[in-house]
Parts: C-alpha cells; structure tokens; sequence
C-alpha cells in the first residue's frame, strides 16, 4: 500500500435523460483503480443530474445520481454525452449550471457529444475541442467560433478537455489520472481495466484496427505481436512462422481473414504508430523511423506523402501551431 498525504479530488460526472451509459461508467471505472492501491484515496466520485435520482440512459438503463447542488465546488467536471444531448442543449437551466459549476472547477471535461453541452453554453469559443466522428459535421456548423479537431481522441485546450466517442472517455479519464498522478499510476490503472494500449490525444479516432475484419480473431496474438515489435524486420515468413504455418498458405489465409496482406498490414501499423510519434512527441524523424521500422527516413517520408498527402515535419509543424 502507498501512502501519500493529500486530499481526495473530487471528480463529479454529470448525466441527463438520454445520456450515454458507458460516458459515464467508462471514467468512473478509470477513477477507481487508483484507490485500490493509494491511501487515502485519491479521487472521490458523485454522479450527478440536476434533480437527482434515478436518470434514464439511452439503453434504458438506470443510473443513480445525486441532485446538483448549488455554489458545489470540484475538482474535475466531467459531462456525459448521448442521444439525450439534443434535449438537454435546449435545457436553460442544465446549460447554466454547467457555466456556473465550471467557474468552480479546475477542470471541465466531457466524452463524447457531452462537448456539445460545454459548447452550447459558450465554454469552448475561439478554442480546440473534439467530438464523437458522427457527430463532427453537426458541431462545427452549429459552433463555428471553435476550432474543432475531428480526428482526435481528445483534446487539451487550458482547462478544458474534450474526448471522442464512448470509449475515449477511457483515455482521456487515464489521462487525467495521468495529469495527477503521473503515468505510472495511469499505467497501473489501464492494466486493471484491461485495455492494452493507453492511447494518447493525438491519435486518430480512425485507427487500423477498425478496418480490418479480423472476423474468427484467429491473428490477434500475432497482430498483436506485429503492433508491439515494429523496430523489428518483419517480413512474411517470419510471421507464417509465429503462426504455425507455412509462408504461402499463411499469406492466403491472412488475407481471407483480414481483407489485406501481410506486407500491407505492417506498412498501415507503422505509419500509424509513426504518425502518433511525429504529432505527439520531441523525438526526431531519424528516431521515429528507428522506432516504427522504417529505418530509412527517406522511405518513411515517401510513406508519409503516399499516405496523408504530407511529409512527417509538415504533419510536425501543422500539429504544433494548432
């Protein structure tokens, strides 16, 4: 058990009629792991609405929550989105208190289309902020005054944090842990959650994983093995042998299962993963394509260019003055 003196921030999520259920349950499950090996307990946690009670998620679920009370004072604000946002940006009074509870909190936060809520009440003009993909055309035609960032898992912008859809609560929540704590704590609680890979605000929404079928999960261990070893030289016959099969028989079959090849699937791997470095990191383009396995940062920036229409420092220095 580790000791440490200080007092428990107190985090406060705020649901509506309609509100997503996993916005909600997905950071404070985040905010729970570091109790477990923290004392005392670094966070405390209330799910609130403005009348209290039981409130009614999208799925018809049930959550419990406190009334909001007047002049409360948090640490981190954190607004669930969902299908109920459209009623609840029309709500005055939710859109008030928002405001006034903001004022009185170092951090305001929302998951998903919960930024429509900080939008409507005019908490994010003239600043960066994210939302739920689907949801992108519809915020920036309403709230053309800020600079929406579509692609991203969440975004930092001062005291303001804005997250994609449903499960970038998730990170985003590790990323306050993270803010507070430090990563090793951050870290710690991803393990407990299970999720395998933390990921950091600059990444796409949009990932290769999403675009393959991976429909009998028969690759995931060595997909899994590819994603962590792209310094490596990865070439077919290596992975037909991590499979168990022979180097033509694997490539056929790699292909029916996931809808591309091999070679393919490492070059979309490594230019994701060299992406996120270039956008989020200091380390140089020589390191980043030491790191990703192109070794040669010539024949990574020729991916670059075939790829996202730009070489690596263009995507650097556009990310930078955003």
């Amino acid at each position: 058990m580790i000791s440490a003196n200080r007092s428990a921030r107190a985090i406060g999520i705020l649901i509506f009629d309609g509100f997503q259920l996993l916005d909600a349950a997905g950071p404070i499950s985040v905010f729970e792991m570091p109790s477990r090996g923290l004392s005392p307990p670094p966070y405390s946690l209330t799910v609130y609405s403005l009348t209290g009670g039981a409130v009614r998620a999208s799925s018809g679920v049930q959550m419990h929550s406190e009334k909001l009370p007047a002049g409360l004072t948090l640490d981190t604000l954190i607004v669930s989105g969902g299908e109920g946002t459209r009623a609840a940006m029309a709500d005055a009074a939710m859109l008030s208190a928002i405001r006034d509870l903001s004022d009185r909190t170092r951090r305001t936060c929302s998951v998903c289309s919960g930024s429509f809520l900080l939008a409507a009440a005019g908490l994010l003009d003239g600043r960066r902020a994210t939302t739920h993909w689907r949801r992108s055309e519809g915020f920036q035609r309403l709230f053309p005054a800020i600079k929406l960032d579509a692609d991203r898992i969440y975004v930092r912008d001062g005291k303001y944090w804005t997250s994609a859809g449903i499960t970038a609560g998730i990170d985003l929540s590790l990323a306050l842990v993270a803010d507070d704590l430090g990563d090793d704590v951050a870290q710690a609680a991803a393990r407990e959650l299970v999720v395998h890979h933390r990921r950091h605000g600059g990444q796409s929404q949009f990932s290769v994983m999403q675009d393959l079928k991976l429909a009998s999960g028969r690759f995931d261990a060595l997909i899994g093995w590819i994603r962590t070893n792209l310094a490596d030289d990865i070439n077919v016959e290596t992975m037909a042998e991590r499979a168990g099969m022979s180097a033509r028989n694997f490539a056929r079959v790699f292909r029916a299962e996931t809808g591309t090849t091999p070679a393919r699937l490492v070059e979309k791997l490594r230019l994701e993963a060299a992406r996120q470095y270039v956008e989020t990191t200091a380390l140089s383009i020589q390191q980043v394509a030491e790191k990703t396995g192109f070794s040669d940062p010539e024949r990574m920036r020729v991916a670059f260019v075939k790829a996202y229409g730009q070489p690596p420092m263009v995507l650097r220095r556009q990310r930078q003055a955003s």
